[in-house]
């Protein structure tokens, strides 16, 4: 599961694309879940990524528009469509490795609950020089017809402020755990010998 908060498109969309020959090393069952999508950043100027995407949005069939091509509005979706394009998609395991894949605007559950993985070789501050100009994915998808960026903004509000709580309440757990571990100490001391004599404690 990874997170898109501050990671290059490009860089993350290659490390996220699961692997459609599948070599050993990999499990067959090898899933993708990129998160907070909203947050990604794209290289290059705002205007120009804008201007980009708003060519990209007049391509269409000229006697069907219906049929395609289609233009997808959310920054999730947008995402998606990039890693698409780094697979064999209209092959059946193209198909199948694409279907491994799950991306999503925000954290939504059960995702709120799990760790998030941060892919060193796409974050921002790794991969662009401080001077280099750059878009938020958020935004992009914002000015060409995403209607859903306050929501999504006001949802992660809500979970950060429950991810605090959570944190706090486990770190009074962990302090007392400490001290209750402190006093049985010297009572359970015989038994610890015991236990790292057997290899069971080290």
């Amino acid at each position: 599961m990874a997170d898109g908060f501050n990671k290059v498109q490009l860089r993350l969309c290659s490390a996220a694309a699961p692997a459609p020959s599948l070599p050993p090393s990999l499990p067959r069952c090898h899933k993708v879940v990129v998160v907070r999508c909203e947050g990604i950043n794209i290289s290059g100027n705002f205007y120009r990524n804008k201007l980009k995407y708003l060519a990209f949005l007049r391509k269409r069939m000229n006697t069907n528009p219906s049929r395609g091509p289609y233009h997808f509005r959310a920054p999730s979706r947008i995402f998606w469509r990039t890693v698409r394009g780094m697979l064999p998609h209209k092959t059946k395991r193209g198909q199948a490795a694409l279907d491994r894949l799950k991306v999503f605007d925000g954290v939504p559950p059960p995702y709120d609950k799990r760790k998030r993985m941060v892919v060193p070789a796409a974050l921002k501050i790794v991969r662009l020089k401080p001077t280099r100009k750059f878009a938020l994915l958020g935004r992009l998808a914002h000015e060409v017809g995403w209607k859903y960026q306050a929501i999504t903004a006001t949802l992660e509000e809500k979970r950060k402020a429950k991810a605090k709580l959570h944190y706090v309440k486990k770190k009074k757990v962990l302090k007392l755990k400490k001290i209750a571990e402190k006093n049985v100490e010297s009572k359970i001391a015989k038994y610890t010998d015991i236990l790292k004599q057997y290899g069971v404690l080290v």
